[in-house]
């Protein structure tokens, strides 16, 4: 599409081999966060088939801990929402639940109960935990995190996540405790 109009195959070509998924250039899609001690990436999967492609990425993660936090989307089938929780379960050592945002009819507790039955469903030995605000699921997730730990925030609002992420990497840079 793009030499149909116009650009020359050499720039087609040195575009795709210097795109590197970024704030900038694709907010929300496996923007990863470097800390001192571990990395924070977040992401707009907010149904199965984004959370089957980010657990395909994680399996090239060489991480001795990976931490998800997740959150439904409230018009999604009861089904569905189940299975981001049992999806989660496979591709995260320890699960962090929340719903603050988008609950398009429901409640928080049937969308964190409905996360909740698809994770148990797994049968994995993961653990996981039910929060609440993402500022503190975050902040949580950081003093949790084991040297080397990879992080995933999964949302649907990830302008959100990102700024609180931003902030916490300025945070750390200014030298102030998480």
């Amino acid at each position: 599409a793009t030499f149909v109009w116009g650009f020359r195959t050499e720039d087609i070509k040195t575009s795709l081999e210097t795109f590197i998924p970024s704030v900038a250039q694709t907010p929300g899609r496996m923007n990863v966060f470097d800390f001192k001690d571990f990395k924070i990436m977040v992401d707009f999967a907010h149904n199965p088939a984004g959370f089957h492609g980010v657990k395909e990425f994680l399996k090239a993660i060489d991480s001795p801990q990976k931490i998800g936090l997740i959150a439904g989307t409230g018009d999604r089938r009861d089904d569905d929402i189940r299975e981001i929780g049992r999806i989660a379960a496979e591709m995260f050592d320890h699960v962090i639940l929340r719903q603050e945002n988008h609950l398009r009819g429901r409640t928080r507790e049937n969308l964190l109960n409905l996360m909740e039955e698809g994770f148990l469903s797994a049968g994995t030995n993961k653990t996981y935990e039910i929060a609440d605000s993402q500022t503190d699921v975050i902040r949580h997730a950081i003093q949790m995190a084991k040297p080397g730990a990879f992080i995933v925030a999964l949302s649907d609002v990830v302008d959100n996540a990102i700024s609180v992420v931003q902030k916490f990497q300025e945070q750390e840079r200014a030298g102030v405790t998480i």
